[in-house]
């Protein structure tokens, strides 16, 4: 199975495909203004169950460093410009995410 995902930064959705075709639709919260999301295309490195802080339920590193897509501790944050640059999710979905996607998933940044 081959997964990959695409992260929209201007409609703030994660979309999750399976062999090209998309299975799951997330909103998430995204970069601000002064710490924007960058484009790009990257791989998930790691992951970390419940890493404290604001990370929420599960953290998953990006091959860029210092990014990743992970749940939060505040969510009504998610569907805003709020973050320094990670993709935020309701813990339930990133959760649910990181059930299915593999360490080496190819995540696509667009704006």
């Amino acid at each position: 199975m081959a997964y990959s995902i695409t992260v929209n930064l201007s409609t703030k959705r994660l979309t999750l495909y399976k062999n090209g075709s998309p299975i799951g639709s997330y909103p998430v919260g995204v970069g601000k203004m002064l710490t924007p999301t960058p484009s790009g295309t990257y791989n998930i490195i790691n992951k970390a169950p419940n890493p404290g802080g604001p990370f929420g339920a599960m953290w998953m590193g990006l091959s860029r460093p210092h990014y990743g897509i992970h749940g939060t501790n505040n969510p009504s944050s998610i569907g805003k410009l709020v973050s320094h640059g990670c993709i935020r999710m309701y813990n339930k979905d990133v959760l649910e995410l990181s059930r299915l996607v593999p360490i080496g998933t190819p995540v696509t940044i667009t704006d």
